[in-house]
């Protein structure tokens, strides 16, 4: 399969990347555009751990065509910080102890991000219908829900800095 050139902005940055029509989008944010926190966790859509942001949506990147994404913006778990500033979701997951071994923690934050750019208010049950997609085997989601909504308190809802 002849590769294609794609652009992308990736974290707030134009991309140029090269890609074969099957390459996964998830696969091109790891090895092309070394961004690691993105992770391949079960690649078939179940888990959440390759959560990013497309066009401001949450997206599994393990079933998105990197070739689908051509024009488009990316945001990774890097892309939320700035500045050398945590964003507050994810500084509410460090103060609420919302991290174990730390596998899921991207996905978790890109979708919890995600629902709060949508809802700044969730209850605690909209949290976890909301991130009922993100798997987690390390916790029983008590302190990933808390951190959530103690970032929605903090008034951390609204669109994505970019």
């Amino acid at each position: 399969m002849k590769p294609r050139v794609i652009h992308l902005t990736v974290n707030g940055e134009q991309r140029e990347v090269s890609v074969s029509p099957n390459d996964l989008l998830l696969n091109v944010i790891r090895e092309q555009e070394h961004l690691t926190g993105t992770k391949y966790g079960c690649g078939i859509g179940e888990c959440g751990g390759c959560t990013v942001h497309i066009d401001g949506q949450p997206m599994l990147s393990c079933l998105v065509l990197a070739v689908a994404v051509d024009g488009r913006a990316i945001v990774t778990i890097e892309g939320l910080a700035r500045n050398r500033q945590l964003d507050p979701v994810q500084e509410a997951f460090l103060d609420h102890s919302a991290v174990q071994c730390g596998f899921c923690t991207p996905g978790m934050i890109m979708m919890s991000r995600a629902l709060l750019n949508e809802n700044p208010r969730p209850t605690e049950h909209e949290v976890r219908e909301f991130l009922r997609g993100c798997l987690c085997r390390c916790t029983g989601y008590v302190s990933i829900v808390r951190a959530v909504l103690a970032a929605a308190e903090r008034g951390a809802g609204g669109e994505e800095r970019s």
